[in-house]
């Protein structure tokens, strides 16, 4: 077993190795962290989206902007679009699973807020619709998904996509991407 962990721990490791590297994944990170800097500065929002262990990485990722990440400091408007548990249950009764996104970002999107939504594969449909009512309001859309980006990657302004196909070192490198983002977000806009 001991063999095998250590496996685990060596292929994560191996994925973030290529992620340092990746000046184009890179460049786009510093894209979205300027954007989100400017989405802020100007009065704007970031909303999330994601299903299973990407709905927990969402709704971590919005925490941190809420509420703080290093800095004791004034919240920033984040949030994860299904973290009301009514709502959800409601609009995919009424209207099916696939909207229950996309209503919420016609309902509290504007011109320059900002949509991230997580999908290794990228091909989740709730998420897909998100994307199309975000980019009809002029919303700026980030893509985080695995190798291939799927049908979400013609959708993104920004797409992030770890060059793997293995879902739970996908998160991992979520997580991570997420956290340079929210702490560089932060300092800039906070550190002095």
């Amino acid at each position: 077993m001991e063999t095998r962990i250590k496996s685990i721990i060596q292929s994560s490791i191996n994925l973030k190795t290529k992620v340092l590297y990746d000046l184009e994944l890179i460049e786009t990170i510093q894209k979205v962290v300027a954007q989100i800097i400017k989405c802020y500065e100007g009065g704007g929002k970031v909303l999330f989206c994601g299903n299973g262990g990407s709905a927990a990485d969402a709704q971590h990722l919005a925490a941190e902007l809420s509420g703080r990440f290093y800095f004791d400091r004034h919240p920033l408007f984040a949030e994860a679009l299904h973290v009301n548990s009514s709502y959800v249950t409601a609009v995919a009764n009424d209207y099916g699973y696939d909207e229950v996104f996309a209503r919420l970002v016609l309902a509290m999107g504007s011109k320059n807020d900002i949509l991230i939504g997580l999908s290794t594969s990228g091909n989740s449909n709730n998420i897909l619709r998100a994307f199309s009512e975000a980019n009809s309001l002029g919303m700026i859309t980030v893509g985080l998904t695995g190798k291939s980006g799927g049908l979400l990657k013609e959708k993104c302004t920004y797409l992030l996509n770890v060059q793997s196909t293995d879902t739970p070192r996908i998160q991992e490198v979520h997580i991570l991407l997420g956290h340079i983002i929210c702490e560089l977000v932060e300092e800039k806009l906070f550190k002095d």
